[in-house]
């Protein structure tokens, strides 16, 4: 089958799907197969609870046993030689065939190693001041989930707004071959998932192909001004059309935070025209520098932007700030890595209030590098004189036995059962300093030590789940 054929079929559905339990009717489901499942073997489930169609690897088992079934299921059983590709050049061939006034939808692709999520956010709700805007939803932003953010776009859509990730050279590449974007813009370029891609130079190499994209196409590429290595990145090359933006580039100012204004609050001088969000930490003065760029260049003023970013409320344990009754929570706890984890202590410093105190989980897939850069955030903390530190996964571990003369080595530890799952240190001022092989670890802990009245930071890269220690906060 072609691909305008499996788009007429699409067109008639009601949407796309590849779970067969969240049928709910008319759905395209598409069977993929990963590591740990095939969903192959849940295609003639997914024709049973209502899909109208099922595209599936043409030598599956269930390929193999289409002359077996009932006539009415065999017909709705779509054979291709590889389902994830028929699903991105779907994507890709609706994203192609649909219009507003006339052009191709704009669509602008947007990657970086911090904020993206939160900046695509931002742009959404900056654009929908004026536009019914398409974007991804949540953290959709690998192979399987640009596809479907894209075969998301609808009669209504007038802009897409798709987030692309990447932890492997090559990944983004392939992502702007299925989304087409007509703008790019890169948050920023951090070290992060160096054990994919080697080294901070093979990640910069990695982001760069949003720009190569945007080179070829002759489209534009918005950029903080601000950043130096993005802008060596586009110095290099020459053809790239850019969108500058920049907290300095713009002479705005950060407006200093206290207890009565502990979010983050921008100045835009030359206008003055304050914007006070509801966002924890200097840090995301470039995601909202970059989501008032875009409105600005689809023709959403700064004063109808700034009203929107006021009412974007975060979630999903992003930098958010959150009363329990007992304690402060400034909750960043969706990812880490070097960049983001130095940016959120620094902002945790900035921070007046009486007791502070940080739990921070390990930096994943740093590879090689990954204790020396452990290793440094441990020296970040000691600056910042917290009450007390708690630091959760076997990278901080193993860093802290080369810091610290009373933190035993993680090995020794285990083996010679010398600690089971936490030591805690205190100074000759009372202040502790922890470390736990898991957030589950470290929530016991704090279930027999409670905490009260204290300003925490909560952060780590997913796998830590450190917001398991919430409910004892």
């Amino acid at each position: 089958m072609t691909i305008p054929e499996l788009y007429s079929i699409f067109k008639n559905c009601s949407g796309v799907t590849t779970d067969s339990r969240k049928i709910r009717g008319g759905e395209l489901f598409f069977a993929l197969k990963g590591e740990n499942f095939d969903g192959n073997a849940y295609a003639v489930k997914a024709l049973e609870n209502g899909a109208d169609s099922a595209v599936i690897d043409r030598n599956s088992d269930i390929a193999k046993e289409i002359r077996t079934l009932d006539t009415g299921l065999a017909a709705r059983l779509i054979p291709v030689d590889n389902t994830l590709k028929t699903l991105q050049d779907l994507a890709r061939w609706h994203r192609s065939m649909t219009f507003v006034n006339g052009k191709p939808i704009p669509v602008i692709g947007l990657t970086g190693t911090n904020g993206k999520t939160t900046t695509k956010e931002l742009i959404k709700t900056v654009l929908s001041v004026k536009y019914n805007v398409t974007a991804t939803e949540g953290n959709l932003n690998n192979s399987i989930g640009v596809p479907l953010s894209l075969l998301k776009i609808n009669r209504e859509s007038e802009i897409a707004v798709i987030e692309m990730g990447a932890s492997h050279p090559g990944d983004i590449k392939e992502l702007v071959s299925v989304c087409l974007p007509n703008f790019g813009l890169i948050t920023n370029v951090g070290k992060a998932h160096l054990l994919g891609f080697g080294s901070f130079e093979g990640v910069k190499k990695a982001k760069g192909e949003l720009y190569d994209y945007i080179q070829r196409t002759a489209d534009k590429a918005f950029i903080n001004a601000d950043n130096p290595v993005l802008c060596k990145m586009a110095e290099e090359r020459p053809d790239l059309q850019l969108i500058p933006y920049g907290l300095y580039y713009q002479g705005a100012e950060i407006l200093p935070s206290d207890e009565s204004h502990p979010y983050l609050r921008i100045l835009l001088k030359n206008e003055g025209l304050e914007i006070d969000t509801h966002l924890i930490g200097s840090y995301n003065t470039d995601n909202i520098m970059a989501a008032l760029a875009v409105g600005q260049y689809f023709g959403v003023t700064h004063a109808e932007a700034a009203k929107a970013i006021e009412s974007y409320i975060p979630s999903n344990n992003r930098s958010q700030m959150v009363r329990s009754g007992k304690n402060t929570l400034i909750i960043d706890a969706y990812n880490a890595n070097p960049s983001s984890m130095d940016a959120a202590i620094s902002n945790f410093e900035s921070i007046k209030t009486s007791q502070k105190v940080l739990m921070l989980g390990d930096m994943l897939e740093l590879g090689e590098d990954s204790v020396t850069e452990h290793v440094k955030i441990l020296e970040k903390v000691k600056e910042v004189n917290a009450d007390a530190a708690f630091f959760v996964g076997e990278e901080f571990w193993k860093a802290a036995s080369a810091v610290y003369d009373r933190v035993p080595d993680l090995n020794e530890a285990q083996t010679e059962k010398i600690i089971c799952s936490s030591t805690v240190l205190k100074d000759g001022n009372g202040h502790e300093t922890g470390f736990f092989l898991t957030s589950t670890d470290l929530a016991s802990y704090l279930s027999e030590h409670p905490l009260k009245n204290s300003t925490v930071l909560i952060k780590g890269s997913r796998g830590t789940r450190m917001e398991t220690v919430l409910e004892n906060l």
